[in-house]
């Protein structure tokens, strides 16, 4: 896959000189046609994305999960589109398409919420869809696209063994161009807990850890809290605490989920 196609010789389009020309009489002679950077792909997956996305299935943790994005990051996806009629002549005894577009594909789950499939080679996009056809993307380009389709998540080979789904944080990560951290061990996330935590007196301290089940992307706030308190005081202190994480749209980007727990000062 080059990401351009080869100039018919014999088109028949010459410009006012006499040379051969594209279809708006503009010379071919002299231009360039940049790569993107797809030169002799041949189509296949690469064997070490595909091992990281086996090993984080097979062993879903912090560390799978950083190695996985890395590869991610670096790779050339597969981005499908397929051939959606605009136009339908319905006059005869049989309904005709007259104009029809190329079109990116999304998924909807019975929850509403939309994905982007995304595929690691050919052989995996045709065990999902043989008459999809290829658009060679970087992966930054593709969580982009995702975004822009309203998507929450990338879905990795759908139809394999290995399929796998890219969570809103690892979304957005792609999207920006910055490295995905775990958010129990993101700076930017921690900071944040930090400013929201300040304004509660009786939160002595907090921490941040991994939640459960592993893999989910669940940031589990530990809040430590002076003893004494009622129940609908915590419960308040709590929702206070994930409104003001809520309303900083960056760090609600590297949070795929919160959960709280809770412990007694001593």
């Amino acid at each position: 896959m080059s990401g351009f196609a080869d100039v018919p010789s014999g088109s028949g389009h010459v410009d006012g000189q006499g040379r051969p020309a594209d279809s708006a009489g503009q010379a071919w002679e002299g231009k360039s046609i940049p790569s993107h950077g797809f030169s002799g792909d041949d189509g296949s997956g690469d064997a070490g994305l595909l091992a990281a996305l086996q090993a984080a299935m097979t062993t879903p943790g912090d560390d799978a999960e950083s190695r996985l994005m890395a590869s991610v990051a670096g790779s050339r996806w597969l981005v499908p589109v397929v051939t959606v009629a605009t136009e339908v002549d319905e006059s005869g005894e049989h309904a005709v398409d007259t104009r029809s577009d190329m079109a990116a594909v999304t998924l909807t789950s019975p929850d509403g919420s939309r994905a982007l499939p995304m595929f690691t080679s050919l052989e995996s996009l045709a065990a999902w869809d043989p008459s999809a056809r290829p658009v060679p993307v970087r992966a930054a380009a593709a969580a982009q696209a995702a975004i822009s389709e309203e998507c929450h998540v990338l879905l990795v080979d759908v139809a394999s063994p290995h399929a796998t789904v890219l969570r809103p944080s690892m979304l957005w990560a792609l999207a920006q161009g910055r490295p995905w951290q775990p958010s129990h061990l993101d700076g930017h996330v921690a900071a944040a807990v930090s400013r929201a935590v300040a304004d509660e007196p009786h939160v002595t301290s907090h921490r941040l850890e991994g939640g459960e089940p592993a893999g989910a992307g669940v940031l589990r706030v530990v809040l430590v809290l002076r003893p004494g308190l009622e129940a609908d005081d915590v419960s308040a202190i709590a929702t206070r605490i994930g409104e003001r994480i809520a309303t900083d749209g960056e760090t609600r980007a590297r949070i795929d989920a919160l959960t709280f727990a809770l412990e007694t000062a001593r």
